[in-house]
């Protein structure tokens, strides 16, 4: 039986403080470890908050960047396996939507993100690979936010043999700040992951684990929710609301 301790971050991402969310990003860090945590994973575009990027150009990243060489840092001096999401530069055209997966100062892993429908269609370019890795013998696979409404990246990670998937995500809620019902929000969110998440794990016998952007932004509110499914399609772990935090869970891979 092989066994792997999950933080799943649910984190207030402000659009463009990139110094700040770093700050952000290694204090829930040092928090997992004191919960003898093997993955640490945060939501879409935690590093960049969620961006229009050519309102922020400024903020677009690379690999090479300050922001990532600093979280390859913290993998080797947390001994933790990091999950975070940017915007990534594209020097063929618009930018990606990325997410990627850092073991000992190394990325092991780089997604970006598929599904890119509606208003993102103008603002970035779709990837097309799937991205996997493998630690302590489990097979993981990355998914972000819109991916949740196609269920042919679940079916083509279990045909890559893939045991786990981190669903990153960022769904911004739609309305006016000032009358945000939060309660409705994070229970919208809530149930596209047990409908859509729960039913994709259940199929392909896979877990999938769910990491969102939490709170209040500069001009756009984010649902929150941790959730953790397990191979048979249930909720096995989940937070009870839409605040900041970190849900932990274990899982237990054959």
């Amino acid at each position: 039986m092989k066994e792997l301790r999950i933080a799943l971050v649910q984190m207030r991402c402000e659009k463009g403080e990139i110094h700040n969310n770093l700050n952000t990003i290694e204090m829930y860090i040092k928090e997992s470890k004191t919960k003898d945590v093997n993955v640490v994973c945060f939501p879409e575009m935690n590093i960049t908050g969620y961006l229009v990027p050519s309102k922020f150009p400024d903020k677009i990243q690379n690999i090479y960047c300050d922001s990532i060489k600093q979280i390859m840092e913290w993998s080797k001096t947390y001994n933790l396996v990091i999950i975070v999401g940017f915007i990534e530069e594209n020097p063929n055209g618009r930018p990606f939507i990325t997410q990627i997966a850092v073991k000992d100062g190394n990325i092991v892993c780089l997604y970006r993100k598929r599904t890119i429908v509606d208003e993102e269609a103008d603002w970035f370019s779709k990837g097309e690979e799937l991205a996997t890795f493998s630690y302590r013998g489990i097979n993981i696979g990355l998914a972000i936010c819109a991916d949740i409404g196609d269920e042919s990246i679940f079916r083509e990670y279990k045909q890559l043999d893939v045991d786990l998937v981190f669903e990153c995500a960022a769904p911004g809620l739609y309305g006016s700040q000032n009358t945000r019902n939060w309660q409705s929000g994070y229970e919208w969110w809530k149930s596209e992951c047990y409908k859509k998440l729960g039913r994709y794990a259940g199929e392909n016998q896979i877990y999938i684990a769910v990491a969102t952007q939490a709170g209040r932004t500069v001009d756009e509110d984010f649902p929150g929710g941790g959730y953790f499914f397990s191979s048979n399609g249930n909720c096995i772990n989940e937070t009870s609301d839409w605040r900041k935090g970190i849900l932990y869970g274990t899982l237990y891979f054959r």
